[in-house]
């Protein structure tokens, strides 16, 4: 499919993906913009912080106008000077952290030690009445003997006495170390909000792409893309513990050779249990620790994470957002992200309340909201002039099947191979099965990809294996199969999100694919999908309480409260991708962006040897 896509291009898409190609090598899977169509000649200028820096999105945004490849418009001229503003300021606080990790790590090195010298000055108070014992002439381990006896009492909770001996130790160790070093002010970051097709993503990831070699720790991700990588880590989480639980000899081993008696080193173990449950209990915390960047590299530096279509489908989104990033934002990561509506209507339906309203604070103090106002779906404007080119096909008559299966044996003829049933990883353990697949290449029937009960980890494993996707017998939705439509629309976004091309045939045209009812609310199966046997049941359903964030609903009430309206904009969004995909433009760059394609690139450029055949198209 190479030279099927790429035999008769447009001169927009020769020029837009020049453009493109320089940020190719900087991407993964989501670092990319979209080739959206608009922006105007803003009137002002960037602060001379960011003056030094390289071409940032403002730069870049004006000469894609001046060259022709966005039409101006007044919003989103003004969404990249505000995102040039903040790029300038992230290299000044990328240093102001960089000092702050270092005397945090000091003063954590500090407490850590001071906080042992204080238990062990206590220990010697309770020694005083006690008998010495040469530890070294027992074969047998305090530590292990102390163990069994905890197990055999799992349920017994922590005693009000080692609440208040750990908060009254801890008192002390502030007027001993000083309070914990305070973060430098973070800049701004921004929420963008607007309609279908007006930019946000494209100017998000201009922004996020000027960041490299400036801020340290970056990371973007989508909704979906961010809620798999929660349930990833909160699962990491819960299995390190069990581990750790089996481990607790060596844990506490430090204690086992002091000079105490039995009664007094299992005290000491008992505050330090203490301690590490305390703070275990918080998974929410643990979680944004590790969301962003691997801690165990490098603690030192600025954060940002771009987050794009926040949303709040369900009470878990709600809980998991609001602890995570509260607390990403707490400690000085800079947050961009996007969504279709402003903050304060993310959650309209009134689930969690108190925790939203948290949140929503946190938000406001930490971002200026901004809303691209645009009313035009700039995807339709996309020039699409090589109609030989079709890849939607409808209605599923006799004819349009007909093409459908042409273009399926063609392409697959070009990519070669066999045409073979497979079954790919997904995540957690599960798998999914292809019914037909070739060299990058896979094709589903709607009931099958979307009539399951399959979510979004499985878009995003058939997304991350396959280039191309065909997709047949899509019907015309409404509210009455809203499952399978929201199933479809996550289909599409993971697509998109991870720039595959995509064949469909459908009953009818893009515009016309759903004809949404206010019949009530849509019951979300895919918020119900990791409740699985080899999960415990835990991921959704003891996320509340393991987070330490306030009491939900029973797991049988844990559904999505999705309005009929809220299907529509989400569906819109849907089929202005739709129509974004079809272009020659957007099927130009599924081999620059696709993570297949990417991966082959890097093994050229690194002249590492290539284990399988190159991909194609």
């Amino acid at each position: 499919m190479r030279a099927f896509f790429s035999s008769s291009s447009s001169l927009f898409s020769r020029a837009f993906f020049h453009s493109r190609r320089t940020l190719a090598h900087e991407f993964s899977n989501h670092d990319r913009h979209r080739p959206l169509i608009n922006a105007r000649c803003f009137s002002g200028e960037p602060s001379q912080t960011s003056a030094c820096l390289r071409p940032g999105p403002l730069a870049h945004y004006r000469s894609m106008v001046r060259e022709g490849k966005l039409k101006y418009d007044t919003y989103q001229e003004r969404v990249a000077f505000e995102l040039e503003e903040l790029l300038g300021k992230l290299q000044c606080y990328q240093k102001e952290m960089e000092d702050y990790h270092v005397k945090l790590a000091t003063w954590e090195k500090n407490r850590e030690n001071e906080r042992r010298k204080l238990l062990l000055e206590e220990a010697e108070l309770k020694q005083k009445d006690g008998v010495w014992i040469d530890t070294k002439n027992h074969k047998s381990s305090f530590i292990d003997k102390w163990i069994s006896r905890r197990r055999r009492r799992q349920n017994v909770e922590p005693g009000v006495g080692k609440m208040v001996s750990y908060f009254n130790r801890e008192k002390k160790l502030d007027s001993v170390v000083g309070v914990q070093p305070v973060p430098p002010t973070a800049p701004k970051g921004l929420y963008l909000y607007g309609n279908v097709g007006s930019g946000k993503t494209m100017l998000m990831d201009m922004f996020y792409s000027a960041t490299k070699g400036i801020v340290k720790h970056r990371r973007r991700f989508h909704f979906h893309e961010a809620m798999l990588k929660i349930h990833e880590h909160m699962h990491e989480i819960w299995k390190n513990q069990a581990e750790e639980q089996s481990q607790q000899s060596s844990v506490f081993s430090w204690i086992d050779s002091l000079p105490f008696n039995a009664k007094v080193k299992e005290w000491l173990v008992g505050e330090e249990r203490y301690k590490q449950e305390l703070h275990s209990k918080h998974i929410l915390a643990s979680v944004a620790d590790n969301f962003l960047i691997d801690r165990k590299a490098d603690k030192t530096g600025a954060s940002i994470l771009c987050f794009d279509e926040i949303q709040t489908v369900d009470v878990f989104a709600i809980v998991a957002l609001s602890g995570i990033v509260s607390k990403l934002l707490t400690t000085g990561t800079v947050l961009v992200t996007t969504s279709n509506k402003a903050p304060e209507n993310l959650n309209q339906d009134g689930m969690q309340k108190d925790i939203f309203l948290s949140f929503l604070s946190k938000l406001e103090e930490n971002c200026q909201k901004i809303l691209i106002g645009s009313d035009i779906d700039y995807r339709r404007l996309i020039p699409n002039k090589r109609m030989d080119q079709v890849s939607f096909f409808w209605p599923s008559s006799t004819g349009a099947c007909r093409e459908y299966e042409r273009m399926w044996c063609e392409v697959t003829r070009k990519a070669g191979g066999a045409i073979t049933s497979t079954v790919i990883p997904v995540m957690f353990g599960r798998c999914l099965e292809v019914p037909e697949s070739c060299n990058g290449i896979a094709r589903f029937n709607f009931e099958y990809i979307c009539g399951r009960p399959v979510g979004a980890s499985d878009y995003i494993a058939v997304a991350r294996h396959y280039h191309t996707v065909f997709v047949s017998d899509i019907p015309v939705m409404s509210m009455r199969i809203r499952d399978k439509a929201r199933r479809f629309i996550t289909l599409i976004d993971e697509l998109y999100n991870h720039h595959c091309c995509i064949f469909c045939l459908a009953a009818c045209s893009i515009d016309d694919l759903f004809q949404g009812t206010d019949e009530g609310t849509l019951f979300d199966l895919e918020s119900f999908q990791f409740e699985t046997e080899t999960e415990g049941g835990k991921l959704r359903r003891d996320v509340l309480a393991a987070g330490s964030v306030g009491l939900g609903p029973a797991p049988s009430g844990i559904t999505s409260l999705l309005s009929g309206q809220e299907e529509m904009f989400a569906f819109r969004r849907a089929v202005s991708r739709l129509i974004e995909m079809q272009t020659p433009s957007y099927r130009d760059g599924v081999q620059l962006f696709h993570p297949l394609f990417q991966q082959h690139n890097r093994q050229l450029t690194d002249h590492a040897p290539v284990s399988q055949l190159q991909p194609s198209l």
